[in-house]
């Protein structure tokens, strides 16, 4: 006849479970990759000299820039929104023509993107979201380009789709 255990003996399967378990997450814990922290893009993060950025249209999305070993350079490759992107064009902006000064440029850039941001993405609309200006180089304005493109992105990850407010629609 088995002999009756007392109840604290009879938990003891259970609370080393549950020690294990925390155990084994602690353990996980201290392998796992913390997460990244929020990407800040500026206006030295793209130019017009990155390969590929030439083709982006107004409103396509874009991954950021990764290493392509057949053009031996880091390339922007065009990205459907539906499919998630790290970044959208939202518009283009022309540059009066002058000399090159890379600190008006950038200065210019940021206060157009700014105001078409602001217009585009209206109060709760912009929760989440940053923009940044793509400049020419030195070498793209001596070529005549006049251009800086406007993108949208956001700071925690992906876009999970297009950010334009009548993209959807």
């Amino acid at each position: 006849m088995p002999v009756p255990r007392p109840a604290a003996a009879r938990r003891r399967p259970y609370l080393r479970w549950v020690g294990t378990a925390v155990t084994g997450l602690a353990l996980a814990a201290l392998f796992l990759d913390p997460a990244p922290p929020p990407v800040e893009k500026g206006d030295t993060f793209l130019t017009a000299e990155t390969t590929g950025i030439l083709d982006i249209e107004v409103g396509e999305c874009f991954d950021d820039p990764t290493y392509s070993r057949m053009a031996d350079d880091h390339v922007v490759v065009y990205r459907p929104c539906a499919d998630g992107a790290d970044n959208q064009s939202f518009g283009f902006v022309a540059v009066p023509d002058g000399p090159w000064d890379r600190a008006a440029v950038a200065a210019f850039g940021w206060a157009e993107c700014e105001r078409r941001f602001a217009r585009l993405y209206p109060g709760p609309a912009a929760d989440g979201l940053d923009y940044y200006p793509v400049l020419p180089t030195a070498q793209t304005w001596a070529d005549g380009d006049r251009t800086i493109m406007c993108a949208v992105y956001r700071p925690a990850g992906p876009l999970a789709g297009s950010t334009l407010p009548l993209a959807g629609r």
